[in-house]
């Protein structure tokens, strides 16, 4: 069955994933082709591959998305080149080969699709703020949409800890979030995925006080009366 969850342990490192996707480029790798018929098992029962745990994310990046995305300062790609070899994908063993810094790996048009990005946010008062200048302070920017295309997108800047749901890839979710607070660089990297932000919308604050309810503590009363929340909706045709 194409859809069969496969589990793997390479090198130590446990992976789940479709077999249809380990099967789905360059007409099924004859390496990973042979993991179902003549593969060693663990004591677990997962198909053993014995080769570099860590390094393997990227090549399944790969195959699930048709590119993979290093990140910075990444000084692994010639062991990652011999992974892709001994995998037999070709593409992705020529992309590594290419020189420059790009990071971007083996680009093709994205699917369609829609992404939603979203924070709650305020203004930094008291010892972190300026008394003439109140910087913008967010607690954290929320990702929702297709989980294969915000990985696309995001890369390893993504946090799934907070998705229940990880055995499908082909599914939707509103539990990610971002590793970093910088709304201007998950802007940037819609763009340069060719997504264009279609609408966006937002409260008002909460001038208004909090009713006469006691603040919780470790809350300022400032950035309390300042809180706001928006969201921008991104779509790539």
């Amino acid at each position: 069955m194409s859809d069969e969850i496969i589990e793997l342990n390479v090198g130590g490192t446990s992976y789940t994933t479709k077999r249809s996707t380990l099967m789905k480029k360059e007409q099924g790798s004859c390496v990973l082709r042979d993991l179902f018929t003549d593969g060693a098992k663990d004591s677990q029962g997962r198909l053993f591959v014995d080769r570099d745990g860590a390094l393997f994310r990227y090549v399944l990046d790969y195959l699930r998305n048709g590119k993979v995305t290093l990140p910075e300062g990444f000084t692994e790609r010639e062991r990652l080149r011999q992974e892709a070899e001994f995998f037999r994908l070709a593409e992705l063993s020529a992309a590594l080969n290419i020189s420059g810094n790009a990071t971007s790996l083996v680009p093709f048009p994205g699917q369609p699709g829609y992404v939603t990005v979203s924070y709650r946010g305020t203004f930094a008062f008291g010892r972190d703020g300026l008394a003439d200048v109140k910087f913008r302070k967010l607690t954290r920017i929320l990702v929702c949409g297709k989980v294969t295309i915000c990985r696309e997108v995001f890369g390893d800047t993504l946090n799934e800890s907070r998705d229940p749901d990880r055995g499908q890839d082909d599914r939707y979710t509103s539990r990610f979030f971002l590793k970093h607070n910088s709304l201007e660089q998950a802007f940037d990297m819609l763009q340069e995925a060719r997504f264009q932000c279609v609408c966006a919308c937002g409260s008002g604050t909460s001038c208004g006080g909090n009713g006469g309810e006691p603040l919780k503590p470790g809350l300022d009363s400032e950035e309390q009366r300042w809180n706001h929340y928006n969201e921008f909706v991104f779509v790539r045709n």
